[in-house]
């Protein structure tokens, strides 16, 4: 069941010299803390948001290219998510964080701030990336762990369990 719609209130933005043009999204039935009527943020296609679970897009957010949230997955603010990239479960990616490339966020995670995650990176199992914090490669941060301020987290490496990493 659909739970909502493009609307006519569009946004260009220019990504690698190509003009992509984002629809504002509103709710066409009520779920979580969203009802019929609210306005969201900006998807390019259906395709970047599932009509299933809990998941939504607030604010002035944008999902674009490749790029999905479902599950129950929020993006909000001012956040941006393109490429291939993905949100799903609970996962939460807000303030001007950006997620592209193929990479995930899930299971409870957060990434905020002025953070990117990207590569084929993953952040999942309650773990949170912020500030100004660059997590790319096929670079792992999870259960429970905290990336944040400059840190950056490059290629294989592994941030997990009640672990802070900053700079």
């Amino acid at each position: 069941m659909r739970k909502y719609k493009l609307t006519d209130k569009t946004i260009s933005i220019t990504r690698n010299g190509v003009e992509i043009t984002l629809h504002q999204i509103e709710a066409v039935r009520d779920f979580a803390d969203v009802k019929v009527g609210d306005k969201g943020g900006y998807v390019e296609r259906e395709a970047n948001l599932s009509h299933d679970g809990d998941c939504w897009v607030y604010d002035t957010a944008k999902v674009y290219d490749n790029a999905k949230v479902h599950g129950d997955a929020k993006v909000y603010d001012s956040a941006e998510m393109f490429d291939y990239a993905e949100a799903f479960d609970d996962a939460e990616v807000y303030d001007y964080a950006e997620l592209y490339g193929r990479a995930e966020v899930f299971g409870n995670a957060k990434v905020h701030g002025d953070a990117e995650v990207c590569g084929r990176a993953h952040v999942y199992d309650s773990a949170e990336v912020y500030g100004n914090a660059l997590v790319c490669g096929n670079a792992l941060v999870c259960v429970n762990a905290d990336v944040f301020g400059f840190a950056k987290v490059y290629g294989t490496t592994k941030v997990c369990g009640d672990t802070a990493l900053f700079d």
